[in-house]
């Protein structure tokens, strides 16, 4: 299948943090047959792929399932539902936004007061989370509590537009995931473990209990990062930019990665023609930081697809880029079996 069709379906289904249940059964049923798995308690998938040689060095890469959304806390006497994010929402993104609730997939609407009924002091102001609610049409308790469950994902849509840019919902971690299904699918040159993780949004739960089980002494965490490449953003605020490769990390907010490896990536992507980048600023962290701690400690490195508007319900990323993350992370593999 082509690497973009996996990243289509898996933006495509709810996963919410602690709800991953639909996109690890849509993993374990392109897997089962090539690789020996295990699903963790937590719910993380955990595979053993064989590759054309038997390893040298116990490799691991991986990605979480999960997407931030929002959970239902309180059903109001009007039918409305007030909220809580689920990971890293900015309330900023929220009013108006489509939205589906439960796993029933009900269709609901973020509300909050009309600019047309705020004050002066007000206008111009993001609303806190408190002073929203999703409106799912119910007009009593009664009504809505027979209609909804807990979680609510974004509505969202899977686009390709302009030159090359796709856009949809949790692009953070579903190209991850996809980048893995296609290296399953290649079969790897090495033995490989695959470990697809939940509950990344909400602390490194997932990846904290995989890399422990998994004990690699390598691990490569593929991730979607900030680009702050829009007019209004100082150079050196700017983080990467979509369309210009992968982005290999040298820090973030839980993790100093490894110098030989992140050297190393670079190396490999200049070898092999492959377009790649670094962040400008020190922001943000993944499923390196509980990885690279794990057990005696394990030798990390980060590639990440650059994507706009991270975190929401239109995220967007270039295919090309896709492309060679994907390019980059069998070769960082092949050249890390070979140290």
């Amino acid at each position: 299948m082509e690497l973009v069709k996996y990243l289509e379906e898996l933006c495509l289904l709810d996963g919410i943090s602690g709800d991953e249940g639909a996109v690890s059964d849509y993993i374990i049923s392109k897997i089962e047959g090539r690789c020996e798995y295990t699903v963790d308690p937590l719910g993380s998938v955990i595979a053993t792929c064989k590759g054309r040689k038997p390893a040298k060095r116990r490799l691991m890469l991986n990605a979480h399932m999960d997407e931030v959304g929002l959970i239902v806390t309180y059903v109001c006497s009007d039918g409305c539902l007030k909220f809580a994010s689920v990971g890293g929402v900015d309330t900023r993104i929220l009013y108006g936004k489509r939205v589906f609730v439960g796993s029933g997939r009900v269709p609901g609407v973020i509300a909050g007061t009309a600019m047309h009924c705020l004050s002066e002091e007000e206008l111009g102001k993001a609303p806190r989370e408190s002073e929203l609610c999703i409106d799912i049409g119910c007009e009593s308790r009664e009504e809505a509590e027979k209609r909804v469950s807990q979680g609510v994902v974004f509505d969202s849509d899977f686009l390709r537009f302009g030159e090359g840019r796709i856009r949809s919902k949790a692009i953070d971690d579903r190209a991850g995931c996809a980048i893995m299904l296609k290296m399953i699918e290649d079969i790897p040159e090495y033995d490989t473990i695959f470990c697809f993780v939940v509950q990344e949004e909400v602390g490194l739960r997932g990846s904290t209990a995989a890399a422990y089980t998994a004990a690699p002494e390598f691990a490569i965490v593929l991730e979607s990062t900030t680009a702050a490449d829009i007019p209004s953003s100082k150079a050196e605020k700017r983080v990467c930019e979509v369309g210009k490769g992968p982005v290999v990390s040298y820090m973030d907010r839980h993790t100093v990665y490894n110098r030989e490896l992140y050297k190393l990536a670079f190396d490999t992507a200049a070898e092999n023609g492959i377009p790649c980048q670094t962040k400008s600023v020190v922001a943000g962290g993944n499923d390196a930081g509980a990885i690279h701690t794990s057990r005696g400690g394990v030798r990390t490195a980060a590639i990440s697809l650059p994507c706009r508007y991270l975190h929401s319900p239109s995220c967007v990323i270039a295919g090309s880029d896709l492309d060679n993350a994907y390019r980059l992370t069998v070769k960082l593999c092949e050249r890390i079996q070979e140290l």
